[in-house]
């Protein structure tokens, strides 16, 4: 069978089934996807549940399939005991709907993270289209469930950040709930302002600037007044010349 983890536990032969484990979520969750997989579930199943101790989660991934963040949270939100999720990079798309099971989620200083639509591609005529569609709204109301119970922010604040492909920094992610800590050492300070963008936001405005900057080096057309006595002037030539 390939190998499809993208999941690596440091310390899952501890002889004391009680102690701390970490797992490490690096890069891209899931390559190839787990629907209708019964196999590659049951593998991080088995896993995660060959101790009862503690868990910590170091998260720096894009996102990637929504299906196997779903299971990944639902089977960490089952897990019995604590489960602390530590963002040291990134923690984007699918990867912060797994971010969201976390008992406590800290998040290094410069960590970042990012909510936005499912996606998905689709084929076929206009009935697959709107399935397609409905489909999608279904995969954004589940999303929505996880970071509605992790933030207790409004549905419609929480759809609105994904429709504008949200970015956070950790001190931003604090804010609006999506996290409870920093990440921190005694050699550093860890005062950082908040801030979140919209990226559809930047896109426009990016792409409002470059337009104001092409017509601004568009040669501007010639103005004037013709006198009347010139206009016939040159009908009388053109009379002549017939």
């Amino acid at each position: 069978m390939k190998d499809k983890k993208f999941w690596k536990w440091t310390n899952q032969a501890d002889a004391d089934p009680s102690a701390e484990r970490v797992l490490e979520l690096y890069g891209t969750i899931a390559s190839e996807t787990w629907f209708d997989d019964d196999i590659t579930p049951q593998m991080f199943k088995d896993e995660l549940l060959a101790g009862n101790g503690p868990v910590t989660i170091w998260v720096n991934s894009p996102g990637g399939d929504c299906t196997a963040a779903s299971q990944i949270y639902s089977m960490l939100m089952d897990y019995k005991n604590d489960v602390t999720v530590k963002i040291d990079g990134i923690a984007a798309s699918a990867a912060s709907v797994i971010a969201m099971a976390g008992t406590k989620v800290l998040m290094a200083p410069t960590a970042m993270m990012m909510i936005h639509n499912p996606a998905t591609a689709a084929f076929g005529d206009h009935v697959d289209m709107e399935k397609a569609i409905e489909m999608l709204d279904e995969v954004k109301e589940s999303i929505i469930n996880a970071y509605e119970i992790k933030t207790g922010l409004s549905h419609t604040q929480l759809s609105h950040m994904m429709d504008e492909t949200t970015w956070m920094n950790a001190k931003k992610a604090i804010e609006l709930g999506f996290a409870d800590g920093l990440l921190t050492d005694e050699k550093h300070s860890t005062e950082i302002e908040a801030y979140a963008f919209s990226g559809s936001s930047v896109e426009k405005a990016l792409l409002n600037r470059i337009s104001a900057k092409a017509k601004q080096q568009m040669p501007k057309k010639k103005t004037g007044t013709v006198k009347a006595d010139d206009c016939l002037e040159r009908l009388n030539l053109i009379k002549n010349w017939r």
